[in-house]
This record gives C-alpha cells, structure tokens and sequence, in this order.
C-alpha cells in the first residue's frame, strides 16, 4: 500500500475549482484522486496528456448554427462519404489504439 504524504497547493479560480471538483465528485472521484491521475498520466506520456492549444473556432451546437450552416455540415459529410474520404470507425479505433500501445511502449 503506497502512503500518501506529498502535499500539493495550488491556487485556482475559485469558480474553476468549484467545477471541477463538481464534475471529478459526479465521477466518484475525489480532488485528491483527480490530481493524483493527471499527475499520473503527466508520468506516462512524458508530458501533457493532451496539446495545450487555442483552437481556432470553438464547435458550435446545433442551437448556435443557423439552419444554412447546419444544412452545409451536412453536406460537406454527406460528400465525403460518398466520395469514399475517411474511415471506417472501427479501422480508426483500431488504428489510434496502436498508436496509443506504441507512445506507451517508447515511454517505459
């Protein structure tokens, strides 16, 4: 049994802790815990888990697209399947679960 005695302080956004902890407590999972895993996770990808990044537009929701906009995803998705662009969800899951065993590997 490991013994927790590390302590971590950290100063967050008071609004930012309060969402957080509320999303990590609807998970069954503690502050503690949740920081134990992303710290976890910084020890296994050698780094951050995730491209801190700015994307350039936020995704909208079907409420914030008009009609037109909506219509014209449709029909950008609609083309590329036809057109045969892309894959196969499975062959993609697949495809990233190797990549995922491979980054695991060059990291031990």
């Amino acid at each position: 049994m490991t013994i927790k005695s590390a302590n971590v302080t950290a100063r967050v956004e008071p609004d930012i802790k309060k969402r957080a902890e509320s999303i990590l407590s609807s998970l069954g999972i503690s502050a503690s815990n949740g920081i134990n895993m992303f710290y976890r996770q910084i020890i296994l990808w050698n780094g951050l888990h995730f491209r801190p990044s700015i994307p350039n537009s936020a995704p909208k929701t079907l409420e914030e697209m008009t009609k037109e906009e909506f219509d014209k995803r449709i029909a950008r998705g609609l083309s590329q399947a036809e057109s045969g662009e892309g894959i196969p969800a499975d062959e993609f899951f697949s495809n990233l679960r190797q990549e995922i065993n491979n980054s695991n590997v060059q990291n031990l």
